[in-house]
């Protein structure tokens, strides 16, 4: 008994959200301490891989690698699709929360978020990587459940309430109700579909390739998700290769553009929507007349998505108060508060 005390204050019990772009770490006590892309940058020196750098640094070198270095982001649509490098990412993480290098007397408790249409074997691989990356005990906790905690929903009464967390992979929509998702569907469309339909947006109306970072950069500064009124709104220059030339060149293109550019992805996101809807209970329903729905996640920052959804289904639509860290906040919540340990689950 004094052992496990002993361990458990020698180690930082910790609530991590794995996300397709950007993890979160909360640690018990201390709240979100770490906030870097998902990105793992490996170099192969004679046929040996190692990592070279992991979240912000490695984040910067994507798109501009020499041969022998390749910037990696070991998660697709939110689940892992490298499990090495995720590993190896992790473990970075972990330590660095840590405090440097991590001592063997250190087994920190992990609580992991993963999407609520993630597969066992996926779900396996999340919680065998945080175990070899150190961990104690591995608890999963669903997305959505996760945002809505974050969001101050009410989660543990019997109130039907909506959510729709827009990460970077995957838009996960569900209605929760008494601790439990009681509809869930997952759509893989998220922030990378989006800068994806930018990048094709570009090169098919003006004949110039645009990198991963660049479709990212005109996304968050003039993203729109419906037309503005005068068809034009702002206006942003990008650089990038001329298909036709074959040299740099750069062009500006409107938000009337990145509203046509992107009305497939949130056409999606909105259908998603209405599935969800269409499936759940009257009884539920009826609350979320009264509530409506609350957008968590990065996408939820996309101007005008809320309007759109708003008009979609004619119900009241609010975006979380800090979309964007709402999951690592849930999944803190859910490793710190005894009300919410019932949502945890065991891979």
């Amino acid at each position: 008994m004094f052992w496990n005390r002993w361990f458990k204050w020698m180690s930082h019990d910790m609530a991590i959200d794995l996300g397709t772009a950007n993890t979160l770490v909360y640690v018990r006590g201390r709240g979100i301490v770490l906030n870097e892309p998902s990105v793992v940058a490996i170099e192969t020196i004679n046929g040996v891989k190692k990592v070279k750098a992991v979240g912000d640094d490695a984040k910067l070198m994507m798109g501009k690698t020499p041969d022998q270095i390749e910037a990696i982001r070991p998660l697709r649509d939110g689940v892992i699709a490298d499990i090495d490098v995720a590993e190896q990412m992790i473990k970075h993480f972990i330590h660095k929360v840590h405090g440097g290098k991590m001592r063997a007397w250190r087994f920190p408790e992990i609580v992991i978020c993963v999407p609520s249409g993630s597969t066992s074997v996926e779900r396996r691989a999340i919680r065998d990587a945080a175990s070899n990356a150190g961990a104690s005990a591995v608890y999963l906790i669903e997305e959505p459940m996760a945002a809505a905690i974050g969001a101050d929903m009410p989660v543990t009464e019997p109130i039907g309430s909506m959510v729709v967390d827009i990460g970077g992979g995957t838009t996960e929509v569900a209605v929760l109700s008494l601790r439990g998702l009681a509809y869930t569907t997952s759509v893989r469309v998220g922030g990378d579909k989006m800068d994806e339909a930018i990048s094709s947006y570009v090169r098919r109306n003006h004949n110039l390739l645009i990198g991963e970072a660049t479709a990212e950069r005109i996304k968050q500064e003039v993203g729109i998700a419906k037309p503005p009124v005068d068809g034009i709104g702002k206006t942003v220059h990008i650089k990038g290769r001329d298909l036709v030339n074959g040299v740099p060149k750069e062009i500006s293109i409107n938000q009337g553009q990145i509203a046509e550019a992107l009305s497939e992805p949130v056409g999606t996101i909105v259908e998603g929507v209405r599935i969800a809807l269409e499936n759940t209970a009257p009884e539920l329903a009826a609350d979320i007349c009264d509530q409506g729905i609350v957008l968590t996640g990065g996408g939820a920052l996309l101007q005008g998505l809320d309007e759109v959804l708003r008009d979609e289904t004619g119900l009241p639509v609010t975006v979380a108060e800090d979309p964007l860290t709402c999951v690592a906040l849930g999944t803190g919540r859910a490793l710190e508060e005894e009300q919410f340990r019932g949502v945890l689950q065991t891979a």
